[in-house]
């Protein structure tokens, strides 16, 4: 996932307010995005009486109480964010959603900037602004303060609706390059955390295969509750000059499973995708596909489908109920 283009760095470089700071103002104010606070203005001679002249004339904007835009027009998120992070104070930190979405593992900031601050400082309430308080601050750093990716992901690990938030964020941390060692020690670190024996099982299993909760969906619900043959995950091969890649393949039986996780594609559509799989059960085709509906809300259905075309390319076993009430 891309970092989101209104949390990047804005350039305010070439604004006049900011060519005629002095040094170091003039670069801390460039690399916060045009954001300071008051005091860092008074130091450098900009007394509160020309900042509120400046303000009062539009060509600067408050952004919090002792907080300042050296430019007019709307904010961009990034530049709200600098701010809440320099109203919250000394060691403040973006973290959880806010800093999610600068990292990229989230794509919505959500309707408030949250930040993070050492327990033992008290920040007052603030409109658009949520604090946390936290014993121990995780690692932070960056023009933009963020709580760093492996931190970050943890958090929201830790506030996630579901076990498919769980896997999302945990999937785009290890996308974004963090090493799962690293988030099982940032796991380790925190005595008490919401989802930790999911978290930990996906991280901690060489073979977890996961890059999505759909796959994840699929493993659980699909594959191993119905009794279903282990399939490879994320196989690779060089096909027609190229490289292709299916999600799950049955080696043996010479077949494949291809997951869309593309939740715009529901409703008439998917009939039409479980209709083009029973034309490739009954022709013996090799690919099968589903997407979202299929799995997750009818798994028992997809793995009888599944069975079926394993049994028809020589599969031996036996499908299994998941349950009391399975369909399959």
């Amino acid at each position: 996932m891309a970092v989101p283009l209104d949390a990047r760095r804005v350039d305010v470089r070439g604004l006049p307010d900011v060519d005629s700071l002095p040094e170091p103002l003039r670069s801390r104010v460039v690399r916060h995005d045009g954001v300071t606070t008051t005091g860092m203005l008074a130091r450098a001679g900009v007394t509160d009486t020309v900042t509120a002249r400046r303000v009062r004339a539009g060509a600067w904007q408050r952004l919090h109480r002792g907080v300042v835009l050296l430019q007019s027009g709307v904010p961009s998120w990034r530049q709200r964010a600098q701010g809440a992070v320099l109203a919250a104070g000394r060691d403040a930190a973006l973290s959880h959603r806010s800093a999610g979405y600068a990292h990229g593992l989230v794509t919505s900031p959500g309707p408030v900037l949250v930040v993070s601050v050492p327990a033992e400082r008290t920040v007052d309430a603030r409109a658009g602004l949520r604090v946390h308080r936290r014993r121990e601050m995780p690692r932070a750093s960056g023009s933009l303060r963020c709580t760093d990716v492996a931190g970050t992901a943890v958090d929201l690990v830790a506030h996630a609706l579901d076990d498919d938030a769980v896997v999302a964020v945990l999937c785009e941390a290890v996308r974004l390059g963090v090493p799962r060692h690293r988030l099982l020690a940032v796991l380790d670190g925190r005595a008490r955390l919401r989802h930790r024996r999911l978290a930990a099982g996906l991280l901690g299993d060489p073979d977890a295969r996961v890059e999505s909760p759909l796959e994840h969906r699929y493993d659980r619900d699909v594959e191993r509750a119905h009794g279903l043959p282990r399939s490879q995950a994320q196989v690779r091969e060089r096909l027609d000059g190229g490289w292709v890649r299916a999600d799950r393949r049955f080696e043996r039986l010479g077949m494949r499973v291809e997951l869309d996780g593309r939740l715009a594609h529901a409703g008439r559509a998917d009939g039409d995708v479980w209709r083009d799989n029973a034309v490739r059960v009954a022709g013996g085709d090799v690919t099968l596909r589903y997407r979202w509906r299929h799995v997750v809300t009818t798994p028992c259905a997809t793995a009888a489908q599944l069975a079926a075309a394993l049994h028809a390319r020589g599969w031996r076993g036996t499908l299994l109920p998941c349950g009391p009430g399975c369909a399959a």
